[in-house]
């Protein structure tokens, strides 16, 4: 499936000035410049949902969309925000006695637009959404459920909390390194990685501490490269150990994801020799080498040690780390280009739960 990639809302007038459409948003939506042009059209809104949606809540959203009888979805927030109409686009051409987990999954032929609001889960541009199910993480990933448009639009960051602009654009950065060294990894997504990161790089510092429209809107590009790239390869061992750490210790997935980022690079590192490298004699390490003429793990530490990221505090340490290492989402620690044995991972939670 093809996307469109635009930066001017004008350019889905034609979308939905002659259709119902269905408006997923969160609480966000209504500070925000771009309320005023989606006024202008007849929609249904929907909002519903938590920062780390339900299965529950999409349901919701599903029977509301085919209630309201609308004919697309336009998607306005962040991460969760997108990954719910994503879930309703999916959801909503099968049968509600059933749950949807246990069907088959197709194209509903429903068109989905999505602004994203935050620069940093990349999920305009990707074919996969998150919920959560009897409290656990589940991914969903069909190529029907990758938007048809993205709009880019730099104003939409202006309100942003600035604890949130830092959890989002780590959360980009993250996906951007873990799929350069995926075992998923091409010419294209390493691109589109590379992009990402370099522009993270040049850009961060003025983004969380200045003022700049002109740099807001390249950290979202940066985002949608990132997502763009995960959307081929997925996350790996970082994103892995990271759902845990937000279901338990309720810190957003951006600041999670940040610090196993962090022990993974580090792990990695000092234990190289001593891992199975799943892709060829020395493909980590190469990988590491060529990531590194860009940001190594030093710079890395640093700038979270700046944004002031730091570790969740534990009340019954020993019985949570036993979760956190049962718990840990297999699916993507199989993209890992090594393998982490259950100690590892242990030794990696020791460093970034207190």
């Amino acid at each position: 499936m093809r996307q469109t990639i635009v930066k001017d809302l004008k350019y889905i007038r034609s979308y939905i000035e002659t259709k119902k459409f269905f408006l997923v948003h969160d609480s966000a939506y209504n500070n925000l410049k771009i309320k005023a042009f989606f006024d202008e059209f007849s929609h249904v809104d929907f909002c519903g949902f938590t920062s780390n949606p339900l299965y529950e809540q999409a349901c919701k959203g599903v029977e509301l969309f085919n209630k309201s009888k609308c004919e697309l979805i336009v998607a306005v927030g962040g991460g969760s925000t997108i990954d719910v109409a994503k879930c309703i686009k999916l959801y909503c051409r099968m049968d509600s006695s059933v749950n949807y987990f246990n069907q088959e999954n197709f194209d509903s032929g429903v068109t989905l637009i999505a602004i994203p609001t935050t620069a940093g889960s990349g999920s305009e541009s990707t074919s996969h959404a998150v919920i959560y199910y009897e409290g656990l993480k589940q991914s969903i990933s069909h190529a029907s459920i990758l938007p048809n448009c993205a709009v880019l639009e730099p104003s939409v960051l202006d309100t942003l909390p600035i604890y949130q602009k830092k959890c989002t654009m780590l959360d980009a950065l993250c996906q951007a390194i873990e799929s350069w060294w995926s075992l998923n990894s091409t010419d294209k997504s390493r691109g589109y990685a590379r992009k990402a990161i370099l522009t993270i790089k040049e850009n961060w510092e003025d983004y969380i501490f200045g003022n700049s429209n002109s740099v807001a809107e390249k950290i979202l590009d940066a985002a949608n490269y990132a997502g763009r790239a995960i959307n081929i390869t997925a996350t790996t061992s970082a994103h892995a150990m990271s759902y845990m750490i937000t279901s338990i210790y309720k810190i957003p997935h951006g600041h999670a994801v940040a610090l196993c980022m962090r022990e993974v690079w580090n792990y990695t590192l000092n234990h190289m020799n001593a891992c199975i490298d799943r892709r060829g004699e020395k493909y980590f390490k190469d990988t590491l080498d060529h990531i590194a003429t860009i940001i190594d793990l030093s710079y890395y530490t640093s700038m979270i040690c700046k944004m002031g990221m730091n570790n969740p505090k534990s009340i019954n340490r020993d019985a949570e780390l036993d979760i956190l290492v049962r718990l840990v989402n297999p699916e993507r620690l199989r993209n890992n280009p090594i393998s982490f044995s259950n100690e590892a991972i242990r030794d990696m939670y020791l460093r970034i739960v207190d």
